[in-house]
């Protein structure tokens, strides 16, 4: 599976890179072959993203495919909101929202964001989006379970799987019932091992092979389960873990293939995606900084409640716009480098700041 998934970014990210280059639109901030950002998906995908488990989970720092996640700070100081801010927003309507956020983390009113107020935020926003994740799989374990029995077994949702892949559902199902061979091809058959691979890893104790609500929102968002974490880590670990050790080298993780990036903007591309990938991996992910990420290292990097992490979020969020250096935030900082916090640039940010504050 490993093997399929390195193959199948091999060529997108061929793909990827020409198409920039033929529209002469290259981003040298963009990532090369991050397939998974659900913003980029198409709206006729949306009814298979229901009950596929997705590559992009809001509020984790890495996506499912082993990209790092590009909207992480956007999604953890916006949380639900962050749609709310685009390019084609009006800037003075971002930039009251913004004042609105700002007085929100500012917990104890003092015109100044502390640390421990942005980590206090950013838990909240996590929350949130934890929130939103078990709404949306009310509906989709409701589009798996066709009897309503609060129950889904393994057959039932390999029929609502294939539906969405193009696959006939009557003809499935009988087929599935009957015991016959389904002649999938070797894609959709690669996926569909490693789906029921994951599908038993959420059947808690004692396993009886089905799941229930519950266990289907560990299945499609494994963040919410302790478990499914480790096996989340399991899965990142074994795509890029070159030499089977089950450890991270620095090399592995900035790893791409050979012969994918040919033009010098191409190029570009590939030196900022390594450079974040690197400093990531030195600053954040190797806690003990011996230059190898162990299982747990990474299980402790992805888990999304771990207040320690959003600490250090926090004080690094700060860092960023800390213009005067006293290690909190103010209004004014917040605003001149809103493109980092929303990912929308505002316009004289500083017109009636304080008339609006």
């Amino acid at each position: 599976m490993a093997v399929w998934r390195k193959l199948w970014c091999r060529n997108l990210l061929a793909v990827s890179l020409l198409f920039y280059m033929l529209l002469h639109i290259i981003d040298v901030h963009a990532r090369p072959a991050n397939m998974s950002a659900s913003k980029d998906k198409s709206p006729s995908s949306k009814d298979e993203n229901e009950i596929l488990p997705p590559d992009h989970l809001n509020g984790l720092k890495m996506e499912l495919d082993g990209h790092l996640n590009k909207d992480f700070h956007q999604e953890v100081f916006l949380g639900k909101e962050i749609e709310e801010f685009d390019e084609d927003s009006e800037p003075r309507r971002n930039r009251k929202k913004l004042i609105e956020i700002f007085t929100k983390v500012d917990f104890n009113r003092d015109r100044s964001i502390s640390a421990k107020e942005m980590q206090r935020w950013i838990m909240e926003k996590t929350e949130e989006h934890f929130q939103e994740a078990k709404k949306e799989n009310k509906n989709s374990f409701r589009a798996v379970d066709p009897d309503g029995d609060g129950h889904v077994t393994w057959d039932e949702y390999r029929v609502k799987f294939l539906a969405s892949k193009g696959f006939n559902e009557k003809e499935i199902a009988e087929k599935i019932k009957n015991n016959e061979d389904l002649k999938l091809d070797e894609e959709t058959q690669e996926v569909l091992e490693s789906l029921k691979d994951r599908w038993f890893q959420a059947d808690n104790l004692p396993a009886d092979q089905l799941l229930n609500e519950e266990e289907f929102l560990s299945f499609l968002h494994p963040e919410h389960s302790r478990g499914m974490l480790k096996y989340m880590v399991k899965e990142i670990v074994r795509d890029l873990d070159q030499d089977s050790d089950k450890r991270l080298t620095l090399s592995e993780f900035i790893s791409l293939p050979v012969g994918t990036v040919e033009n010098q903007q191409a190029a570009e591309i590939e030196d900022e995606w390594v450079r974040e990938r690197k400093k990531e991996f030195e600053e954040v992910i190797d806690s003990n900084r011996d230059g190898i990420v162990t299982m747990d290292e990474l299980e402790e990097y992805m888990d999304p409640m771990n207040e320690h992490n959003a600490l250090n979020e926090a004080k690094q969020m700060i860092a960023v716009a800390d213009e005067n250096q006293n290690h909190n935030l103010e209004l004014d900082e917040i605003l001149k480098y809103s493109e980092y916090f929303t990912g929308s640039k505002l316009m004289d940010y500083a017109r009636n700041v304080h008339e609006e504050f």
